[in-house]
Formats: C-alpha cells, sequence, structure tokens
C-alpha cells in the first residue's frame, strides 16, 4: 500500500511564497504535493498532516474541509500565476530567470496536471484564459491581419493548448529526450512553441479555403 506521507517526506517550501512557512502555507504545501501524486480523493487530511508537521485538527482548523483546501491551493496557483505573469509583461522572460514557467510553476506541475484532469481547478483555467485575452488583445491591435475567430474562443483553445503540456508533461519529455524541467529542455520547448506559433501550416489561401467550407456548413 502506498504510504501518502512516508517517513523522510516534509514539505520544504519550494515554489512557496515568499511569506514565512507558517502552519497554513506548510499545510497547504503538503495538500499540493499529495493532491498531484494522489488525486483529491485519496488524500486524506491526515496524510496532509503527517507531511506538514501538524496536528489533522489544525488542518481542519485553518482549511474547514478537503473542498476548501484545494480551493486555497488554487488560489495560491492564481497568486502565482499573476505575479509571473506581470513580472514577464515588465521585464521578459530573459529579465526575470526567476519566474520562467519551469521555476515558478514546476513545484506545482503534477497538481495542475491531476487537478485539470479531475475537471477541477476551474478557477485556475479561467485566469489562464484571461491572461490569454489580455495578450492576444494586446496582439490584436497591432495586427495587419484581423482574427477570424472571436477573442474568447481563441483564448480558451490557446490556453487548452498551453495546459495540454503540464497534464502531458511526462510523455511530452520522454518523446523529446529532455526532462521540461531542466533548462535545456525548456528551451527545446520554447523554441518548439515559438515554431509551432509563428509558423503556420496553412497558407491565407488554404485558410480562407477553410473557413468558407465551415461557413457553407452552417448555413445548411
Amino acid at each position: 500500500m502506498h504510504d501518502q506521507a512516508g517517513s523522510d517526506r516534509r514539505v520544504d517550501g519550494h515554489g512557496a511564497d515568499p511569506e514565512d512557512l507558517t502552519a497554513r502555507a506548510r499545510i497547504r504545501e503538503a495538500a499540493v504535493a499529495l493532491f498531484g501524486e494522489l488525486g483529491f480523493e485519496r488524500t486524506t487530511f491526515r496524510g496532509i498532516a503527517e507531511v506538514a508537521g501538524v496536528a489533522p485538527s489544525l488542518v481542519r482548523h485553518h482549511f474547514g474541509s478537503k473542498q476548501g483546501l484545494r480551493d486555497a491551493c488554487d488560489k495560491h496557483l492564481i497568486k502565482t500565476l499573476r505575479r509571473l505573469n506581470a513580472r514577464v509583461e515588465t521585464n521578459g522572460l530573459d529579465a526575470a530567470p526567476d519566474m520562467r514557467p519551469s521555476t515558478a510553476l514546476g513545484p506545482y506541475q503534477r497538481y495542475l496536471a491531476r487537478a485539470l484532469s479531475e475537471g477541477a481547478a476551474t478557477a485556475l483555467f479561467d485566469e489562464f484564459v484571461r491572461i490569454h485575452e489580455q495578450w492576444l488583445a494586446q496582439a490584436d491591435r497591432v495586427s495587419d491581419d484581423p482574427p477570424k475567430a472571436d477573442l474568447r474562443a481563441r483564448a480558451v483553445v490557446r490556453t487548452a493548448m498551453t495546459l495540454s503540456i503540464s497534464v502531458l508533461h511526462e510523455h511530452v519529455s520522454r518523446s523529446m529526450g529532455a526532462d521540461l524541467a531542466d533548462p535545456d529542455g525548456e528551451r527545446r520547448l520554447l523554441r518548439a512553441m515559438l515554431d509551432v506559433y509563428s509558423q503556420p501550416m496553412l497558407t491565407p489561401q488554404e485558410a480562407t479555403a477553410a473557413r468558407d467550407a465551415l461557413d457553407k456548413g452552417e448555413t445548411r
């Protein structure tokens, strides 16, 4: 049987807020680790408490329920995502190496993948959509080729494409032959993504023909 609170496992604060690792923060980080490893249903208050080094009653005192604890984990990730977005907008990724996606969100990789596959983390998904809407709106204002699909739909699709790498992290790393958590693996991934976004598979004529075909289908 899997020991969800192995005797040598303790929360070290990796990826936590710059705040002191209070009991509340330690509990949250322990929950992120166990929710990601075991899933929501199999994770228990007792297991979280053992990993965090606190009494189970303290977990309930701070968060009320397991769902309340997962909501707190999501809020923490949203806060981290907003901080990352603000830093990147101001400085760019190269000027903020400590806030690159693999560094800032890496500790939450398993949690994010598990929560999304369970149909949870809706607030977090919506925050990704909001950020993509912001980026796309900025790009639209300077584009010589106005987009043909609505902003919301494009932001949702971009979010799904981006987050699929988190869900399929192990498969992507294995197939690329490089761990995405390592700098070299991340650079290879980012180079590939740049090509995907900057080198369209369809010519403008092919895209127009495909849209015309869709429009004809809608009118039938």
